[in-house]
């Protein structure tokens, strides 16, 4: 097979970025320009992932203009679907013929993208998808630990289950309920994971005294959840939990409450990321809870331009009109890895030697920092895997019932991010 770096590795460009103390500086100039191709689920039930992507190129290209850096980015929408996501992904590589791939959002987002890139010898990094989805969802039998090896070219920064299961746990521990949990789990790459008696919830839970109740999977974009309902309600789940799309969170929890089930707890990840979702629910968003990776009151900085995380978010409201939104943050941070990544390559045309560099990376950036080469995950997954912080919130409504504030409530596992209140029951 004749891959990307077979045809490309003559057109190798120099370094680019000098940096310090997190404020950029001039560079020398380029022989070349260097090019980013970047994918995500821009349109389709996944598009509230891609809602600051363009306010970050838009930025990010300004920002390193200035600086004397040439960069174009090629923006490709996978339209929150797999298949597409790998079509246009080899689009980057061989018509785009692009230096480095970054890919965000979900497992059927970065899973294609990354195995197409692992595939062609194309350096990818990617982030938002917990990483064992990631890592598992590419091994060529998912259920064989034994069989599972790292990758050459792929490499991914986000938080695993062991991250989320250890938040939503210290959230219910908060409030007194029976420990009955009810799961929402789809036919997905996220679902798959979180309800895998191996790697996912249940083993867990019940090791710490919960009882789950796992209906089995479903398709997304159900228009039923009856079934979840009534399952939840015959085991006197006093606990919600799942990581569903936003459309399907929208559907059950408005099933529910016309079907008179009501717990009190509902810990949801993906859908209550976006304050979009919460606000499509009126009052009865009210203390629904989910996994919180970043937030304008994170502690961190941009390695490309000194802007904290607070900074970026009143820069994205200001330029959009819109209430901040957590994949700000790593949108960024992609871009961040991208040019620390270029500006220490030799030969930005050869994938080999960037792939390289990016093992080798340890960056502080807008979601905290971020180096490969973790002892604490385990053996298999050090190499491609870097981990990032996790924290858990609570959606309660403003003063006036106009809008929602995602409060954090528990930190335990990351506790140099700030909590703003404790964990309070649904009404």
């Amino acid at each position: 097979m004749t891959t990307r770096r077979d045809f490309l590795k003559q057109t190798a460009a120099t370094g680019v970025l000098a940096a310090t103390s997190g404020l950029a500086l001039p560079a020398l100039a380029q022989k070349s320009a260097i090019k980013l191709g970047y994918v995500s689920p821009q349109t389709g039930p996944l598009a509230a992932f891609g809602e600051a992507d363009k306010f970050v190129i838009e930025n990010f290209l300004a920002t390193t203009k200035k600086m004397g850096l040439d960069y174009q980015v090629v923006v490709k929408d996978s339209q929150s679907n797999p298949n597409r996501a790998a079509e246009v992904t080899k689009e980057l590589i061989v018509t785009d013929e692009v230096n480095l791939v970054l890919v965000s959002s979900t497992p059927e987002t970065t899973n294609p993208v990354s195995t197409t890139c692992e595939a062609e010898e194309m350096p990818c990094i990617s982030t938002v998808a917990p990483w064992q989805p990631w890592f598992i969802g590419q091994q060529a039998n998912p259920g064989d630990p034994n069989s599972w090896k790292p990758f050459n070219f792929a490499y991914h920064f986000f938080w695993g289950l062991e991250d989320i299961i250890a938040v939503f746990t210290g959230m219910w521990g908060q409030v007194e309920t029976n420990k009955k949990v009810g799961g929402l789990f789809p036919n997905d790459g996220d679902g798959n994971a979180w309800g895998d008696k191996v790697v996912g919830f249940p083993p867990v839970l019940e090791k710490l005294g919960y009882t789950l109740t796992d209906p089995g999977r479903f398709q997304n974009l159900s228009d039923d959840f009856s079934a979840q309902i009534n399952a939840f309600k015959q085991a006197n789940a006093e606990i919600v939990t799942g990581v569903v799309i936003p459309p399907d969170l929208t559907t059950f929890w408005n099933q529910a409450k016309q079907q008179g089930f009501k717990p009190k707890v509902a810990s949801v990840g993906k859908a209550l990321l976006f304050p979009q979702t919460v606000e499509s629910l009126g009052d009865a968003g009210h203390n629904l809870s989910t996994e919180v990776w970043w937030t304008p009151s994170h502690p961190f900085k941009s390695s490309l331009t000194g802007e904290t995380a607070a900074q970026v978010a009143d820069a994205f409201t200001k330029a959009t009109g819109r209430p901040w939104t957590q994949p700000i943050g790593f949108a960024h941070a992609l871009f961040e890895l991208a040019v620390d990544v270029m500006k220490r390559a030799d030969e930005p045309g050869d994938g080999e030697a960037v792939a390289k560099v990016i093992g080798e990376t340890k960056l502080d950036t807008l979601v905290g920092p971020v180096a490969w080469g973790n002892d604490k995950l385990p053996p298999f997954a050090q190499k491609n895997v870097a981990k990032t912080p996790l924290v858990g919130g609570q959606w309660r409504l403003k003063q006036g019932g106009k809008g929602y504030d995602l409060i954090i409530v528990e930190n335990a596992t990351a506790p140099n991010i700030p909590t703003g209140g404790k964990m309070e029951p649904i009404a």
